[in-house]
Order: structure tokens, then sequence, then C-alpha cells
């Protein structure tokens, strides 16, 4: 990888190397834009084959935080953290006090929190270090498990999908087939339930599908055989690239809407879920309660006032649908032009405010 050649196609403002030996510290901490504010975005730590494997992953990761966060209406940028090693053999205390001080080092910029690999007590040590985290131990005031608050987004996500398919954004009487039932999904499902929507699980887990099945009176069925369920909503939440050439011919759902990451193996299966009519939520746009909750610990956490942020999720996801239907644009594309167009406006503010302040001084001058 041609490092400034990529970073310039994709605007992005810094990558930090951070090293430190005595803890065995490898890090790279990646910047995109910081147009809405200092950038906010994980610490993953991964087994990379490579260092140029590690420096992708963070400079992809940090531009989808960008947008992720743009899209919600957070007033911060898109950044992240990978460090080079295994989570679960690696770790020491230096190491990530070591990573405390190097994000310290750049002043606010960059604000970390957990990620795949890292804890809520990898966060605990980072603040010894610095007040730029979030996602720390709920006695130094954080929000908690932000699984409940990313699941009621998604909730939300999907009234808001179900009114652009059906005309109305009542669940009950729907069927939803929830592939996944982790914390968020377990959370989606009670809900979904307490509104009246029928439930088709799965999971490798037997044990949570039998708990869904209890609590939710839930139809369960083998992980292979949800793609073909007769469902209004699929709501996948488990793993990513699960709408690809194999899975798209066998759904017959009209709405897709669940907190997976990724859930596109590639951009074009977007514009196939377009063709075909089926009402797609972006991932980065629905999952996005978590981000929404945790960053509200930067103003001293508030759970309604969270609460309140992660509601407009809804409201989010009709403006892009608008999109959609006004430019004829799959809805993965017209969610990048939310997101674009937001950091846009914010930039040609403040540039006519520059240009103003700067007009003013030179008149003083005069």
């Amino acid at each position: 990888m041609e490092i400034f050649t990529y970073m310039e196609k994709y605007d992005y403002e810094q990558l930090v190397f951070c090293q430190d030996k005595q803890s065995g510290l490898k890090a790279i901490i990646a910047i995109h834009n910081t147009t809405l504010g200092p950038a906010l975005g994980g610490t993953r730590m991964w087994t990379y084959e490579t260092e140029a494997q590690a420096i992708e992953d963070a400079l992809r990761l940090a531009r989808g935080m960008t947008y992720k966060n743009a899209a919600a209406g957070l007033n911060l940028g898109g950044g992240k953290t990978v460090i080079i090693g295994d989570p679960f053999k690696q770790k020491n205390e230096e190491m990530f006090r070591a990573l405390g001080r190097f994000v310290q080092g750049l002043n606010g910029r960059y604000i970390t929190a957990e990620d795949v690999g890292t804890t809520v007590a990898d966060m605990d040590i980072i603040h010894e270090e610095t007040d730029y985290v979030t996602g720390v131990s709920e006695a130094f005031g954080s929000s908690g498990n932000p699984s409940p608050m990313t699941a009621y987004g998604v909730y939300l996500g999907m009234k808001a999908s179900a009114k652009e398919a059906f005309g109305s954004d009542m669940l009950e009487g729907k069927t939803v087939a929830v592939q996944g039932l982790g914390n968020v999904a377990f959370s989606l499902c009670k809900h979904l339930y307490e509104e009246g929507a029928k439930l088709i699980v799965t999971d490798i887990n037997k044990e949570a599908v039998a708990r869904a099945v209890e609590a939710f009176g839930a139809t369960a069925v083998d992980p292979a055989d949800i793609y073909t369920q007769d469902a209004d909503i699929f709501a996948p939440c488990a793993l990513g690239a699960i709408v690809n050439d194999t899975t798209l011919p066998q759904m017959k759902f009209r709405v897709i809407a669940g907190s997976a990451n990724n859930q596109l193996q590639e951009s074009r299966h977007g514009q196939l879920l377009y063709e075909r009519g089926i009402v797609y939520a972006p991932d980065y746009v629905i999952n996005a309660g978590g981000v929404i909750n945790v960053a509200d610990e930067l103003y001293g956490y508030n759970y309604e006032r969270a609460k309140a942020r992660v509601e407009k999720i809804y409201d989010s996801l009709q403006k892009i649908y608008t999109i959609s239907r006004d430019e004829q644009l799959p809805t993965y594309l017209a969610a990048n032009r939310l997101a674009e167009q937001r950091i846009a406006s914010v930039a040609k503010s403040r540039s006519q405010f520059l240009q103003n302040s700067k007009h003013i001084l030179n008149m003083k001058k005069g």
C-alpha cells in the first residue's frame, strides 16, 4: 500500500504509529476527518498477519467511523486505533498505559473506546493516563453496557424501515427473522415481542435459542435455513457479509434491518437489494445506538439525553429513504450522501466563518 496515496484518495488527516518497547505495544491510530469534532473510535486488538494489514484496517475503520458518527448526528469525527497482538496472550497494564499517553499526546483530536479484543478494564487503564477515553467503568461515569441502547436504536430503525416498506411503522403481526441471539439481538427480540411481532430465531448457540423460544414464543430454525424463511423482516445480528451472491436469491424479505456490521459482502449487493425492492437499513446507521450512547459520556452521561439522541435514528433513516427515492439511489449510497452532506455543510460554515474573521481582522488593521 502506498500510504500517502491512499490517505490522499480518501482524505485522511493523520496516521500515528505508536511503539513502546518495554510493554510490547505496537499500535496505529488513524484519524480520518475532524470537521464535525474530535475523532471518536474504538481500540481494536488483533493478531494481524502483517503490519500492512493493520494499517489498512485502521484506515478503513476510521473512515467508517466518520460516516457513522456523521449520520448519527454526532458532533464527532472518525478515528480508530488498532493494536497488533493477541488479545488473549499479550495484554499487559503497561501496554494500555502507554497507549493512553499516546492518545493524550493528541490533545483531544482523538477519543478512544472499547472495540474487538479490548475490554472495559483496558479502557480503565487507558483512563489512568488520559481523559480522552469513553466506555470506562460506571464508577468513572460510564454509560455501562451499550447493548440495550444499541438494540433500542435497531428497533426504532426497523420501525422506520417498516414504514418505508409497508406504509406503517407498526410491527404488530409482522414476522421478523432474527439471525444471532447475542446481547443486542436478545434485547431487540424483547422490544419486538412486546409490540406483538412474531419471531423466527437462529443461533449456533443452542442455549441462546432455547432462551428466546421460552421467553418470546419464538420459532427456532437451523442457521442455514434463516435466509429462506417467509418473514416480512430480516434482522441480521451476528456475522457480516450475510447479503451475498449465495443468500440474496433465497431472500423473500421486504426489509433487512439488523445490528450486524458490514452486512453487504460487496457494495453491488446493496444495488441488487435496491433493484429487488428490498428496503435495506444501512448497518452503520441503524446500529449507531451504542456509539451515540457512549458519546454522551463526553458531556457527563445522562440516560434520558442519550436515549433521545438514539431515537433520532428513526428520523435519520427516514431521510435516507427519502434521498433514495428522490435520487433513485440504493440506500447504502443514500446513507453516505447524508453523512457527506452534513460534513460538507459544517465545513462550508466553518470556512465562511474563517473568511469573515479574516476580513474583520484586515479591516481593523486598515
